[in-house]
C-alpha cells in the first residue's frame, strides 16, 4: 500500500465575506484601470501548471524589504483559540507594530495556502479588502481568492464570485481558477464548457488548461482522452512543461503501459526546455511501485536525490514515504539523517511522515525513538502525530499505552481532536470496556472548536452491539445521547443503528 504523499500546493483559502456585494477587491473602474495599466509594466505573469497554481505572481511583483513576515505568519498560524479571526491578528499587528503592506500580506496568505491553513488564508484577503481603496487587486488576486471560496464555502461561492467579476478581471488567470476548482472536484463538463470559453477567448495558450483537463480525465477513468490533450498541445505549438510530461507520465503508467511511458521519458528528457527535477522523478518512482518494478522505482528515487537543490522540506518527505513503499528502511534512516541536517529545527510536518514510515515498517522502537524526540523538542504539539502512535497501539491490544500517550499529549499543551478520542475508543471496543468507550466518544463530541468530525458507523454499531452483550440500556441511551449532542441522531447511518 502506498503513503499518500503530501498534495502539490494549491491556491488557497479565503475569509468568510457578504459575497453578495460587489467582488472582493475590486474597485471602481476607472481607478481599477489607471493602476492595472500602471502594473502590467511590471507584474511578471505566471502561468503555472495545476500544482503551481498558487503562484500566479501575486507575492512577487513587489520587490521590497520590510518586517519579519514569518513572524506574522506564526502569530496568525499558531492562534490557539480557533474562533478568531486573521482579521483581529492584523488590526493588532497594525495598533503595535507597523502598518501592512502588501506584499507582506501576500507572502503571509502564500504560507497559510502552503500549509493547508485556507481559512485563515482566506481571511487575510477579507481583511485586505474591507480596507476601502487601500489595496488594489490584480486578476491574479482574484484567482487567488476563487480557489480560496471553493476551498473554504463550496464551488457555488467560487462560481457566485467568479459570475460578478468585471470582465477586465476575467481573463486566463480567474478563468483558470475556475477551471481548476472544477477539475479537482471532477466536475468534467462544467470544466469542458470553462476550457472551450478559454479556447474561444484566446486564454488556452499556455499548458495549465491542458494540464487540468488532463488530470481530471486521468481521475474520471477517462484515460484515452489525454493523448488527445496532448495531440491538441502539439498542434497548437504550446509547449508541454514538466508537469504536462508528469500528468503524460501517470496516464501512461496507469493504463499499466510501460513502453508508453519509458517512451515519454525518453522525450522528455531530450527536451531542451525541460529540466528534470526531483518531482520527475518521485512520479516516475511511484509510478514504477504501483507496477511493482521496485528495482526501477529505487534507481529512480536515486535520480530525485541528486536533483533536490535549494532548502525545500518536501521532497524529504516524499522519498520517505516512497522509500518506505519498498521496504528500503535503512533508506528511509539515511534519507531522515540528511533531512535533520538540512535544517535547523524540524517541523511536525517531517516528524509526522517519518513517524508514519516506521509504524508501516513495523519498527516500533524506532517509532517511538522518533515520537520522544518529538515530544522533547516540538514547540506546537500537533494531535495529528500523537494519533499515528496512538492509533497503532490502540488497534494491537496496547489501550493502556493509548491512554498514556493521551495524557502525556494533554500535559504537554497538546488538543485531542475527536478523532483522537474516536481512535482510542475503537482500542477500549476491541477490549470490551465499554464504559471507557463511551468516555472517549463523549469527549470527541464535547470538542469545541471547528471540526468536521462525525463518528464512525462501524464504531457506533460496534458500541451498540457492547451495550446490548452487556445488557445496559442505560449506556445505550448514553450513546444516543452523545449522537444527539452534536446532531447526529437524525443521521440515518446512526439513526439506524440506535433504533435497532
Amino acid at each position: 500500500m502506498l503513503l499518500r504523499s503530501p498534495p502539490p500546493p494549491t491556491l488557497s483559502s479565503f475569509p468568510p465575506f457578504a459575497y453578495s456585494r460587489i467582488p472582493l477587491g475590486f474597485r471602481s473602474p476607472a481607478l481599477f484601470a489607471r493602476k492595472e495599466k500602471e502594473r502590467r509594466l511590471f507584474v511578471p505573469i505566471r502561468c503555472a501548471s495545476i500544482s503551481q497554481i498558487h503562484s500566479y505572481g501575486t507575492v512577487d511583483f513587489e520587490r521590497r524589504p520590510g518586517l519579519k513576515w514569518s513572524s506574522l505568519y506564526r502569530r496568525i498560524a499558531t492562534m490557539e483559540n480557533e474562533g478568531l479571526r486573521s482579521g483581529a491578528v492584523l488590526d493588532r499587528w497594525e495598533e503595535e507594530e507597523q502598518r501592512l503592506s502588501k506584499w507582506e500580506l501576500c507572502r503571509v496568505a502564500k504560507e497559510l495556502r502552503k500549509f493547508r491553513r485556507f481559512r485563515l488564508a482566506l481571511e487575510v484577503y477579507e481583511w485586505m479588502a474591507d480596507q476601502g481603496d487601500r489595496f488594489a487587486f490584480t486578476s491574479s488576486d482574484m484567482a487567488i481568492q476563487v480557489d480560496l471560496l471553493a476551498k473554504v464555502h463550496g464551488i457555488s461561492r467560487a462560481e457566485e464570485h467568479f459570475s460578478k467579476l468585471p470582465d477586465v478581471l476575467k481573463d486566463k488567470r480567474t478563468y483558470g481558477a475556475l477551471l481548476n476548482v472544477y477539475g479537482q472536484a471532477k466536475m468534467k463538463e462544467k470544466a469542458e464548457a470553462i476550457v472551450e470559453t478559454m479556447r474561444n477567448s484566446g486564454y488556452a495558450i499556455d499548458p495549465l488548461p491542458f494540464n487540468v483537463m488532463m488530470t481530471l480525465y486521468m481521475n474520471v477513468g477517462e484515460h484515452d482522452k489525454v493523448p488527445k490533450i496532448i495531440q491538441e498541445m502539439r498542434e497548437k505549438n504550446i509547449k508541454y512543461d514538466i508537469y504536462s510530461y508528469n500528468i503524460w507520465i501517470t496516464n501512461c503508467a496507469a493504463m499499466q503501459n510501460v513502453e508508453e511511458m519509458e517512451r515519454v521519458v525518453a522525450l522528455m528528457t531530450s527536451d531542451s526546455n525541460i529540466n528534470a527535477n526531483w518531482t520527475t522523478y518521485t512520479t516516475l518512482a511511484t509510478m514504477y511501485i504501483r507496477l511493482g518494478n521496485f528495482e526501477k522505482a529505487q534507481n529512480c528515487l536515486k535520480e530525485a536525490e541528486i536533483r533536490m537543490t535549494g532548502r525545500d522540506r518536501t521532497p524529504f518527505n516524499y522519498l520517505i514515504g516512497l522509500y518506505t513503499s519498498i521496504g528500503k528502511k535503512e533508506d528511509v534512516y539515511r534519507i531522515w539523517n540528511w533531512y535533520k541536517r538540512s535544517f535547523p529545527t524540524m517541523l511536525n510536518l517531517g516528524y509526522q511522515s517519518m513517524l508514519s514510515a516506521l509504524i508501516r515498517l513495523g519498527d516500533l522502537d524506532g517509532a517511538e525513538m522518533i515520537y520522544e524526540e518529538w515530544m522533547s523538542n516540538a514547540s506546537n504539539y500537533d494531535p495529528k502525530i500523537c494519533n499515528i502512535l496512538v492509533g497503532w497501539y490502540a488497534r494491537n491490544g496496547f489501550v493502556g499505552k493509548a491512554k498514556k500517550g493521551i495524557d502525556r499529549l494533554i500535559e504537554k499543551g497538546g488538543k485531542p481532536k475527536p478523532i483522537t478520542w474516536e481512535v482510542l475508543a475503537e482500542g477500549y471496543i476491541n477490549e470490551k470496556q465499554l464504559s471507557e468507550a463511551l468516555s472517549c466518544m463523549k469527549e470527541a463530541a464535547s470538542y469545541e472548536g471547528v471540526n468536521n468530525w462525525r463518528p464512525k458507523p462501524a464504531n457506533i454499531a460496534s458500541l451498540v452491539a457492547l451495550c446490548n452483550e452487556k445488557n445496559e440500556a442505560g449506556s445505550r441511551d448514553l450513546l444516543a445521547e452523545i449522537l444527539r449532542s452534536r446532531g447526529f441522531h437524525e443521521r440515518e447511518e446512526y439513526k439506524s443503528l440506535i433504533s435497532s
